[in-house]
């Protein structure tokens, strides 16, 4: 590669992530996660309570939001892991993307100061920091064993970290590795802390 060619792949690898929203895909399919809160970019209004009832239902309350379907979702750079799981005490590769990118495409700058509240479709919710999901390298689990997860199993999204490999959760007894970590993840609320 000669030096100009070289200089011009430097700089517009450095200026790629200025360009996310600008190349992110449009939401066509069904929403899968709302991200709401404390964040500056949105692609939705406010909730709505007639039409947004689980949301309703569980408290949640926004002005505008970050809505991903699962193209929007697989867009994003993935990552994988393989913890032993709780429910069959076997190891699973789970793939999707970062929790950090998945905030992070609403506009919350990786090193922010912020809680994020995970909900789970069953209601159950969890504070973890964003500087917690990136120390952990959390993930919003799309696959497992190499296919979709469904509703009604740990889907269609977990929010989920490699716990085997984790001094944080790796000598805790299999049961009480996974409390961080909401499947069936649909919204996260981004707050300051």
């Amino acid at each position: 590669m000669d030096k100009r060619r070289f200089l011009a792949a430097a700089a517009f690898g450095a200026a790629a992530p200025n360009l996310v929203h600008a190349a992110a895909p449009v939401r066509k399919g069904p929403g899968l996660l709302t991200v709401a809160g404390a964040i500056p970019t949105a692609n939705r209004g406010p909730l709505d309570p007639a039409l947004d009832q689980l949301m309703a239902k569980h408290g949640a309350s926004f002005d505008k939001a970050w809505e991903f379907d699962a193209a929007m979702l697989a867009w994003l750079p993935a990552a994988t892991i393989e913890p032993t799981l709780e429910y069959d005490a076997k190891p699973h590769p789970l793939r999707g993307p970062t929790l950090a990118a998945v905030v992070g495409a609403a506009g919350v700058p990786a090193n922010a100061s912020v809680v994020l509240t995970l909900r789970a479709i069953d209601g159950y919710t969890v504070p973890v920091s964003l500087a917690d999901a990136n120390r952990y390298r959390m993930i919003v689990a799309t696959t497992i064993d190499d296919r979709p997860m469904s509703l009604g199993g740990l889907g269609p999204l977990w929010a989920v970290y490699d716990a085997d490999r984790l001094p944080d959760f790796r000598n805790k007894p299999l049961k009480e590795r996974f409390a961080m970590c909401p499947w069936g993840l649909y919204y996260i609320e981004v707050k300051a802390s």
